[in-house]
């Protein structure tokens, strides 16, 4: 078994990655997100991704586009940190960092069969909804645990002071 560090790879080596399964006609699930402080929520969604397919490919949002994003206190954790947490989970196969502000030009790339949301966001809100289809994949919304969020873990730490 492969440890965490093992599964995260650069953009060019996931691309590949990606490539090999579609040859061996696996089923490629991606996300992304920001995953700053990890919570229930995170690994729900997770598990939920891994289950439409055989391999889950997890975009992680750089520390620059998560502060373009999220604001200037943000991320409270590192994108490598991020990267090895994230890793680490037995749903996620492999995990890239992006600088980008969405995952558009990289979901243009690898071509998912599948690219898992959160359910907080209209079908309409999405913004790379276009380029999966495009692509020949579609977009499943997950349904998510209301109020499990790191903003909202952040405000109730901010809170207890």
């Amino acid at each position: 078994m492969p440890n965490s560090k093992n599964k995260i790879y650069s953009f060019a080596a996931a691309e590949a990655l990606v490539g090999d399964a579609k040859r061996k006609r696996k089923k490629i699930v991606t996300t992304n997100g920001c995953f700053d402080i990890l919570h229930v929520g995170h690994l729900r969604s997770l598990v939920a991704a891994k289950a439409l397919g055989d391999v889950l490919v997890v975009g992680i949002n750089s520390d620059a586009s998560v502060r373009a994003l999220k604001g200037k206190n943000r991320p409270v954790v590192g994108e490598r940190e991020r990267a090895e947490i994230i890793a680490s989970l037995k749903p996620v196969d492999a995990v890239f960092i992006f600088s980008e502000k969405d995952p558009r030009k990289w979901l243009a790339k690898l071509k998912p069969d599948v690219h898992a949301k959160g359910s907080d966001r209209t079908m309409d809100e999405i913004v790379e909804k276009d380029v999966v289809e495009r692509g020949g994949g579609k977009i499943v919304r997950l349904s998510l645990k209301k109020g499990k969020s790191t903003t909202n873990i952040i405000e109730k730490i901010k809170k207890s002071r």
